[in-house]
């Protein structure tokens, strides 16, 4: 790259950087401004605008204001108080985000539930709420009742849109006593004594590898996460988000509405993300920015052409775990004019931006600003899956092109605030001690990154998902990435498998195939694009893939059925042959577990 370039690309990241922190450098953990304060200021502002339009309606900010008084003086009629939590579990609408807005006016915390979950996961989710009220609706309230004998918590539901003869005695309808509600905003004293280090809301974990866990979410990071971004998108009164990424995270929930409610912009929410009508409808609605994640994007990739794909007023697309193989395609073919990646999570303390667009990289720390940003690689062991220690017991820095595990700083500041989970003991397997110095503390991202000579930061795997096999470490995400592109594949989760009596794990791979599994052509391709280490020794083939309501894969529930043709509901298949894979059999599976058979 010429200096000119550089020069160019450095002021871009330093403008994004300076609209950023422009926005969070006033949120102090003590202050007793807090993220309903930061919405009633738009309102104030933006009065008569629109401030969202869902599938029912359009509402100004004035009338969303409106809607959310109702929901405190609902809460405060039921005597719910300040340190009380409500849990709310509803599909993507106006009133969602009024609810949770709402009851933060008079200081009760809110617990956004995945509208996915069911049984056992969606019980648990609600017992470690500590929640007995429950807002809901009328597609959801029914996975509530199922949920009943799954938790300890006297359950009562306020559902909306609930039939008359659906009311009982623990399930009420709550569109009536929101109507006779007063729309009057609350006064401030309504939530004295709290401050940015109160709880706002909880965001539980997606659950991909067990329980989700509920991560607390302090006034601080709802006002950071929603003003950062309202910031760094340089978005305006006259910009259109576009969301359809469940409510119940935190880049749809936080990140996806900042930009627009704090700003005076227009928030179209959809329900669901569908494929089929995501073009049409970012044309109808004028969106001008958009929120993705990046399995999303994959997905509209993975779709036939159409003929709205390109017919649109998109100016930026932004969010998070855009994979370096979509990227490109995803930009071109769509005409996207700025893609905005970054990386964090919901309770940690560690994010990186991508300001000037670099394809595949999830942020950048340039010259000029290292050592001022909250995260460091250090050198990571494959085996103990922990960070390596030398003589002296300190961690060593990753060096420049090295895979390491990404921490953050533990300390008394906005930047530096671990919030943690509701369960403290979940918290404290993700804090390091004495990591650089005496006594230090530092977060734990759980994330396996590289960083380039230029400062750019590539995510590598989750911790757990590298796995050893022949003495090497294989990242289940760049198997993904290579085997994306072979033929007949749609999909493709890698993973590893415990095989007995051979050390570390086996490569295996689940895959969503055009047609018939392709055994010759795929095997072709995995000699001349793997290597050997890296070559998965198991396929399976699924019609399609279970994901979380963020699409993520539940990985394990695939490790738990490992190569076992009694569990796997589909063809089944191990490398060796003369077709480069040929069917597991029970007798095969059992020669492999006895050793006779050597993978």
């Amino acid at each position: 790259m010429g200096l000119l370039a550089n020069i160019r690309r450095d002021l871009k990241f330093a403008a994004g950087l300076r609209r950023l922190l422009s926005r969070i450098k006033p949120i102090d953990l003590d202050s007793t401004v807090l993220v309903c304060d930061d919405l009633e200021e738009a309102v104030d502002r933006f009065p008569d605008r629109i401030a969202i339009e869902d599938e029912h309606r359009s509402l100004t900010y004035r009338e969303f204001d409106s809607m959310a008084n109702r929901f405190a003086h609902w809460a405060r009629g039921r005597n719910l108080k300040r340190s009380d939590t409500v849990a709310l579990v509803m599909l993507n609408r106006a009133e969602y985000l009024a609810a949770w807005f709402g009851l933060s006016k008079v200081g009760v915390a809110t617990a956004l539930i995945n509208t996915n979950l069911t049984g056992p996961a969606l019980g648990h989710c609600i017992e470690i709420s500590g929640a007995s009220q429950i807002i809901t609706d009328q597609d959801c309230w029914r996975a509530l009742e199922d949920a009943r004998p799954h938790t300890d918590r006297n359950m009562m539901l306020w559902v909306l849109g609930l039939a008359d003869e659906d009311e009982v005695s623990d399930r009420r309808d709550l569109d009536t006593p929101l109507r006779s509600a007063s729309s009057v905003r609350p006064a401030p004293s309504a939530r004295a004594g709290l401050t940015n280090r109160s709880t706002a809301l909880y965001i539980y974990t997606s659950g991909t590898t067990g329980m989700p866990k509920a991560a607390r979410v302090p006034h601080s990071r709802a006002r950071t996460y929603m003003r950062a971004f309202a910031g760094c998108t340089a978005t305006t009164e006259k910009d259109v988000i576009y969301n359809v990424l469940p409510l119940y995270h935190s880049t749809g929930g936080l990140v996806g509405i900042g930009p627009a409610l704090l700003n005076g912009g227009k928030l179209v929410l959809r329900k669901r993300f569908s494929a089929t009508a995501f073009w049409p409808d970012v044309k109808k609605s004028g969106a001008t920015v958009f929120v993705y994640i990046g399995e999303l994007c994959r997905y509209l990739v993975n779709s036939p052409e159409h003929e709205d794909e390109r017919a649109h007023q998109l100016r930026l697309a932004y969010g998070n775990g855009l994979r370096p193989d979509v990227w490109d395609d995803f930009k071109t073919r769509f005409a996207i004019p700025e893609i905005l990646e970054f990386y964090g999570s919901t309770e940690g303390n560690v994010s990186v931006f991508n300001f000037d667009g670099k394809p595949g990289a999830i942020g950048r720390v340039p010259w000029f600003v290292k050592g001022k940003v909250n995260i460091r690689l250090v050198q990571f062991d494959f085996d103990t899956e922990t960070p390596v220690r030398g003589s002296d017991g300190r961690c060593r820095l990753a060096e420049v092109g090295e895979v390491g595990e990404a921490i953050g700083m533990i300390g008394d500041d906005t930047r530096h605030d671990f919030s943690g989970y509701a369960d403290k003991s979940a918290s404290q397997k993700k804090i390091l001690t004495d990591v650089f110095k005496p006594g230090d503390r530092w977060f734990r991202t759980g994330d396996l990154m590289r960083q380039d000579r230029e400062g750019y930061f590539y995510f590598i795997d989750r911790i757990g998902d590298t796995f050893r096999w022949k003495g090497e470490n294989v990242s289940t995400a760049e198997v993904e990435q290579r085997l994306a592109e072979a033929p007949g594949v749609k999909e493709v989760i890698a993973y590893g498998v415990p095989v007995p009596g051979q050390d570390g794990k086996a490569g295996m791979v689940a895959l969503v195939v055009e047609g018939r599994f392709g055994a010759t052509a795929f095997a072709e391709y995995v000699e001349a694009n793997l290597p050997s280490y890296a070559q998965p020794q198991f396929v399976r083939v699924m019609k399609a893939v279970d994901t979380t309501g963020t699409f993520k894969y539940r990985k394990v529930d695939l490790v738990t059925d490992g190569f076992d043709p009694d569990k796997v509901d589909g063809p089944l298949f191990v490398r060796g042959g003369k077709a480069g894979y040929t069917k597991l059999t029970p007798a095969a599976r059992q020669a492999i577990l006895d050793g006779e058979t050597r993978l």
